[in-house]
């Protein structure tokens, strides 16, 4: 049996042939990671089309959390709070349709950096 398997990313990613039986698994997703994740969702709300104050008020969030992130030591329930605002906002102007995995991946790294506290956020996304 052959795969041919691009381009995957996760924490942890299984690819077999026949049966597997898994235990408890976990990806860790880092500081640099997070930062990364901010850098990608300000780069996918460039490319959904917001009403003007939906639009400024998302900037808003991400430029907090950018700033959030960058510290050498962030605050993630700060983080946590200005993801859920975003989150929120951009669910009720219908941006994930509208952009779908583009928005929707960073937001979830940046869940999962959060840990316990990106749960409410995951929540959103489903």
């Amino acid at each position: 049996m052959t795969f041919n398997i691009r381009n995957q990313t996760a924490g942890v990613i299984n690819n077999v042939a026949g049966n597997q039986h898994v235990g408890v698994q976990q990806g860790h997703v880092g500081t640099d990671d997070a930062r990364r994740a901010v850098a990608e969702l300000r780069e996918a709300l460039q490319t959904v089309s917001l009403p003007p104050e939906a639009e400024a008020e998302a900037r808003t969030h991400v430029e907090q959390v950018d700033a959030d992130v960058k510290e050498p030591e962030p605050d993630r329930s700060r983080v946590a709070d200005s993801l859920r605002r975003l989150t929120r906002l951009l669910s009720s102007v219908g941006a994930f349709a509208a952009a779908g995995a583009a928005l929707i991946g960073p937001l979830q790294t940046l869940a999962a950096w959060l840990g316990e506290l990106g749960q409410p956020i995951m929540q959103l996304l489903a």
